[in-house]
C-alpha cells in the first residue's frame, strides 16, 4: 500500500508538464521559471498519511493466554503482571486434608502488625490459659482459636478474669497512725479472725510428731567426743649425748646450719638418698619441714597420725603424734618449731608441743579445716589461720581460744593461705578460682584476681626472696605472679609439660632460685628451668617416695 502511493505521488506530479518527445533544443535562459528541483510543492492534500506500527491485535490476548501461570515460590518475574494474575488461586491437585491457604512459615502465613507490647503479651497469655484471643490484624470483635469459649466468657483476658478469694472480704487490722511505732500495721494488718497458730488435725497428730522426730534427728550432728590424744617416741631419748634437745639442729652433719645464706648454686638431683618404707599405714598428705634449718621432717598421714622424721645422719623416725579421728589433712610449724598445728578432717585442729608430744590445746571448728597456717611473724606468733569449707577464712588466738577476725569473701572452699610482704599481708586461694589478697586483721579483700580462663589453685609457694607467688594450676601449668607489681601474672613464665589436673602436687624451689620442683599425677617428679621457663628434667622412682618429696597425697 505504502508503494502504491509512493507511484500515483509520481503520476500527479507529471500530469502539469508539456508532453514532448525527446529532442536536442539549445539551451535558453527563462527567468521567470524557477528550477525544478526547488519548486514548491503545492498538492499536500493528495498525500496520505503513513502509519509503520504494526497491527498488534489479537496479540496480547495469545500472550496472556499462552503464558504459564506464575510459581509462588518465584522470587524474581520478567514482567510486570496484573493484581488478578498475582492473586489467583493456586493450581494443581488438591491434597485431602491439607489447607490451600499460601504459606510463607512452616506453620501458616505470618503478616506484620504494628501492636502495642502490652497488647501482645495480654492477648498471648490469654490465648495460652484460656484457648482464645482477639485477632489484631482484622477488628475488634474477631477471634482467634476457641471463638465460643470467648464469646461466653465476653472476651476477658487473663488480667480481666482474676476472681476475688472467698477470703478477700475479711476486715483487716488496722493502724495507719505513723506516730504509734510500735503498733504501726499500715498494710501489712493480719485478718481479725486469722488464727496465727496452724494445729494439725488430731489423726494426724502422730504422723507429724513421728516426721519432726525423724527430721531433727537427721539434722542433728552427732556428738562426737574427742580422740585421746597419744605419742609414741621411737627413739631411746629426745635429746644426744650432751643433752641437747633432737630439735636443734646436729653439729655434725656437715652442713653449716647457723648460717642465713643459702647455696650460691644447687645442682639437680641425680639419686635417691633415702626411702622411709611404710612411713604411714596411709597416703601422705603433707610434708612440712623444720623451719629455717630443715633437719626434720613433720608428715600428715591418711591413717590420722603425724611423724616426725631426721633428715641427716640415721634418718630415724623420732615420734609419732596420734589424736585425730579421721585422715590429717594440714600442718604448720610455729616460727620456732617449738609446735605444730594439725588440721584433719574430724573438723579439729589441734596444738601439739614438738618435742614431748602433748597435745595442747584443741578447737572444733564445726567445718573442715582445709589448709592451717602460723602467723609467721614473733610478735603474732599466738594466731593462726584456718582456711574452711564454708568458705570461711578463721583467726584464731592460741592464748584465748576465740574467734578475733573472720575473712568471708571467697565463694569456695579455701585451699591455700600464704603469708606475704614481710608478713603484713597473706594470699588465698579458693575453689571459686581466685586469688585474694588481704591485709592482716582486716576482714575485706583489696585485691581480686578471678579471670574466666584461671583453673582452681590448690598449691601456693612463695620464692626466697619474696618477689615471686608460684601457684599450680589444675590446668596442667604453674602459673607465676609478681608480688611487687600488685599480683601481676607472668604470661611468660608459664611452666607446662607434667599432668596436674585433679591433684594437689606441691611446688618448691631451689635455694638458689635456679630451679622449680613440682610433682606430677603420674608419680613422677618435675625440675623445671625458672630461665628457661620449660621442662627440664624428671625422675622417677618409688611411688611413696616421690610423693613425700614433692608433697602430693597419694594412696598407695
Amino acid at each position: 500500500m505504502a508503494a502504491a502511493s509512493l507511484v500515483s505521488y509520481e503520476a500527479s506530479s507529471d500530469e502539469g508538464e508539456p508532453d514532448s518527445a525527446p529532442q536536442a533544443q539549445p539551451l535558453q535562459q527563462q527567468p521567470s521559471q524557477p528550477p525544478l528541483s526547488t519548486r514548491p510543492v503545492t498538492h499536500s492534500s493528495l498525500v496520505p498519511k503513513l502509519d509503520l506500527t504494526p497491527d498488534v491485535s489479537g496479540i496480547e490476548q495469545a500472550t496472556r493466554d499462552s503464558r504459564p501461570a506464575l510459581d509462588p515460590t518465584c522470587k524474581e518475574l520478567a514482567y510486570n503482571p496484573k493484581a488478578d494474575e498475582l492473586f489467583a488461586p493456586v493450581l494443581g491437585p488438591q491434597v485431602p486434608g491439607k489447607s490451600t491457604a499460601p504459606k510463607n512459615t512452616l506453620t501458616g502465613f505470618v503478616e506484620p502488625s504494628h501492636m502495642n507490647d502490652f497488647h501482645f503479651e495480654t492477648q498471648r497469655r490469654t490465648f495460652h490459659s484460656y484457648g482464645y484471643a482477639a485477632d489484631p490484624s482484622i477488628d475488634a470483635d474477631a477471634m482467634v482459636g476457641n471463638a465460643a469459649r470467648g464469646a461466653a466468657s465476653g472476651a476477658v483476658t487473663v488480667f480481666e478474669g482474676v476472681k476475688k478469694r472467698p477470703g478477700d472480704n475479711r476486715k483487716r487490722r488496722t493502724n495507719n497512725d505513723p506516730a504509734d511505732i510500735e503498733g504501726y500495721l499500715g498494710p501489712w494488718g493480719k485478718f481479725v479472725d486469722e488464727a496465727l497458730v496452724a494445729a494439725p488435725p488430731e489423726e494426724d497428730r502422730e504422723y507429724m510428731q513421728e516426721y519432726l522426730a525423724k527430721k531433727a534427728k537427721n539434722k542433728r550432728r552427732p556428738e562426737e567426743t574427742p580422740v585421746e590424744e597419744k605419742t609414741t617416741m621411737h627413739v631411746p631419748a629426745m635429746a644426744d649425748y650432751q643433752g641437747r634437745s633432737l630439735l636443734e639442729p646436729p653439729r655434725d652433719a656437715g652442713v653449716n646450719f647457723r648460717s642465713d645464706e643459702g647455696p650460691r648454686k644447687c645442682f639437680l638431683p641425680k639419686r635417691q638418698l633415702h626411702e622411709w618404707v611404710k612411713a604411714h599405714d596411709r597416703g601422705v598428705a603433707a610434708i612440712r619441714l623444720f623451719p629455717r634449718t630443715g633437719h626434720l621432717l613433720l608428715s600428715a598421714g591418711m591413717d590420722s597420725k603425724l611423724k616426725l622424721f631426721e633428715l641427716y645422719k640415721e634418718r630415724r623416725l623420732l615420734r609419732t603424734y596420734s589424736g585425730h579421728r579421721q585422715a590429717v589433712r594440714d600442718a604448720c610449724f610455729s616460727h620456732d618449731g617449738s609446735q605444730f598445728l594439725s588440721a584433719s578432717y574430724d573438723r579439729y585442729v589441734k596444738l601439739w608441743d614438738t618435742e614431748t608430744g602433748k597435745c595442747v590445746d584443741r578447737w572444733d571448728l564445726g567445718h573442715v579445716p582445709y589448709c592451717v597456717k602460723f602467723n609467721p611473724d614473733p610478735d603474732k606468733a599466738n594466731f593462726f589461720l584456718a582456711g574452711c569449707n564454708n568458705k570461711k577464712i578463721i583467726c584464731m588466738d592460741t592464748r584465748t581460744g576465740e574467734v578475733t577476725q573472720e575473712y568471708d569473701r571467697h565463694l569456695g572452699s579455701v585451699n591455700t593461705i600464704t603469708f606475704i610482704d614481710d608478713n603484713k599481708r597473706f594470699v588465698s586461694t579458693s575453689d571459686d578460682k581466685s586469688l585474694r589478697m588481704w591485709e592482716w586483721d582486716i576482714p575485706v579483700d583489696y585485691n581480686n584476681i578471678s579471670d574466666p580462663s584461671m583453673h582452681s589453685m590448690p598449691a601456693v609457694t612463695l620464692s626466697p626472696n619474696g618477689k615471686w607467688l608460684v601457684c599450680q594450676s589444675l590446668d596442667n601449668q604453674i602459673v607465676v605472679f609478681n608480688v611487687h607489681k600488685g599480683m601481676k601474672q607472668m604470661k611468660k613464665k608459664c611452666f607446662k609439660g607434667h599432668m596436674a589436673a585433679g591433684y594437689a602436687c606441691s611446688i618448691d624451689f631451689s635455694p638458689d632460685m635456679k630451679f622449680l620442683m613440682s610433682g606430677d599425677g603420674d608419680g613422677k617428679l618435675f625440675h623445671l628451668g625458672l630461665e628457661e621457663a620449660a621442662h627440664c628434667h624428671q625422675v622417677e622412682g618409688a611411688r611413696r617416695t616421690v610423693r613425700v618429696i614433692c608433697l602430693a597425697a597419694v594412696r598407695d
